[in-house]
């Protein structure tokens, strides 16, 4: 059965424009659409339900399309793993939700942070589980003002932290958050990776939140020994340092988390996308000293009803099981290189900026971006672009990609942007 028409009447949307690709199943790194349905006599296809929809969006217009941006860097072992769907199972058949964050002790969630907290460098060893990538950013500036005493929280141009009132309010685009004003106040926005921002902070800041490598902006990497001198200032000033590693977390970048390129420690770090293994979850960690101030003055200083859901916890736990038995962090450099040799002198294509598979190919202009996306979807591969860098395109692969499907995935590229170049 379609539901095209049924998503338009009664879903929400984001956009004017949605993909609408309906996904019949997902396996490996590919999505699977229905059937396209048989014309009627007079050659259309569409119904009653269907009207106002725009003619091209009236059916799926393919079947299977290799995911290449892994659900925006959440599905790094693809889709549908066995170990992940596996653990699922064993998981709904004990328990499903039984209690709000933080009252019970269920094992899903203790063995996820376990092993996480064994990932992460001194002194973060204690993680406070969430539902998403945005919550964990709200709770981390409570921790930070409750902590602190302080109200000024710091971050940078073109940043993205979430969709949230407190998150947005931390955002780097104006054209995002005007609409949405009053959001918090006390918020101040820095330039990312250059030195004048250090001389910004002042000790009425609670905190810093800052992307060690900044995502929907378009993959923008620091200088060298720039969030060396970020934290040396905070230090300095008694602010707390928060790194988003919702984007680049889980092996993404080629290591467990973007902090290990620089070795820079965070008093907090933000984890979401990947950490679920395809289910909803975000997280926060910090030492077990600075996360106790979430439990006096008040208590209850942050909760959560679904909070680490034993589903997604299991779900976690087997994934990053999985990313380290099948040493899936150690293909990520050499598909960026693969990457970057096969595009780098694809027509069109200005510039590749990559820290492992996260990788943005700036192209110059939305219109021929749009235009490059729409054509390598009809060639069965799916890529989008970046909210704060619409000009180029974004391919974030899952980590299970092979040399064959990165190779084929090229080659539709190439052949993309040279069939765009050419009707100019």
């Amino acid at each position: 059965m379609l539901h095209r028409e049924l998503f338009y009447r009664h879903l929400g949307q984001t956009s004017p424009e949605p993909l609408a690709f309906e996904v019949e199943r997902a396996e490996g790194v590919w999505l699977f659409g229905p059937a396209e349905p048989p014309s009627d006599p007079a050659g259309s296809a569409t119904t009653p339900l269907s009207a106002g929809i725009p003619a091209d969006q009236a059916h799926p217009r393919r079947r299977k399309v290799l995911d290449l941006i892994a659900g925006i860097a959440v599905s790094g072992l693809g889709h549908g793993h066995p170990k992940v769907l596996e653990a699922i199972r064993r998981q709904a058949d004990r328990y499903l939700h039984t209690m709000v964050y933080g009252e019970f002790i269920q094992a899903p969630q203790v063995l996820l942070a376990e092993k996480l907290c064994s990932l992460l460098p001194d002194p973060l060893d204690s993680v406070f589980w969430v539902n998403s990538g945005s919550e964990a950013v709200e709770a981390a500036l409570k921790l930070a003002k409750r902590a602190t005493g302080r109200t000024g929280l710091a971050s940078f141009h073109r940043s993205y932290h979430g969709a949230t009132h407190g998150a947005l309010s931390m955002g780097g685009t104006e054209s995002w958050k005007a609409p949405f004003r009053p959001l918090l106040p006390d918020t101040h926005l820095l330039p990312y990776g250059e030195d004048a921002a250090l001389d910004l902070l002042c000790t009425d800041m609670a905190a810093v939140l800052v992307e060690p490598v900044q995502g929907e902006a378009g993959v923008r990497v620091p200088p060298d020994g720039w969030l060396q001198r970020l934290r040396a200032r905070c230090d300095a000033l008694g602010i707390l340092l928060i790194f988003d590693e919702a984007q680049t977390g889980c092996g993404r970048t080629g290591v467990w988390f973007a902090q290990a390129h620089s070795g820079v420690v965070p008093d907090i770090m933000v984890t979401a996308k990947a950490i679920g293994g395809g289910l909803p979850l975000g997280g926060f960690a910090a030492s077990r000293d600075l996360m106790r101030c979430l439990t006096h003055d008040p208590v209850l200083g942050h909760i959560s009803t679904f909070g680490g859901h034993p589903l997604s916890c299991a779900a976690g736990l087997a994934s990053l099981e999985a990313l380290s038995a099948e040493g899936l962090l150690d293909r990520v450099k050499p598909l960026e290189a693969r990457f970057r040799e096969g595009l780098q002198d694809a027509p069109g294509v200005q510039d590749i900026r990559s820290c492992g598979l996260m990788m943005a190919v700036q192209l110059g202009s939305w219109d021929h971006n749009k235009a490059v996306i729409d054509r390598v979807l009809q060639a069965g591969i799916l890529t989008d672009w970046f909210l704060y860098c619409d000009d180029a395109l974004r391919i974030a692969p899952p980590l299970i990609l092979t040399d064959a499907e990165a190779d084929w995935a090229i080659g539709v590229l190439r052949e993309a942007l040279a069939a765009e170049m050419a009707s100019r």
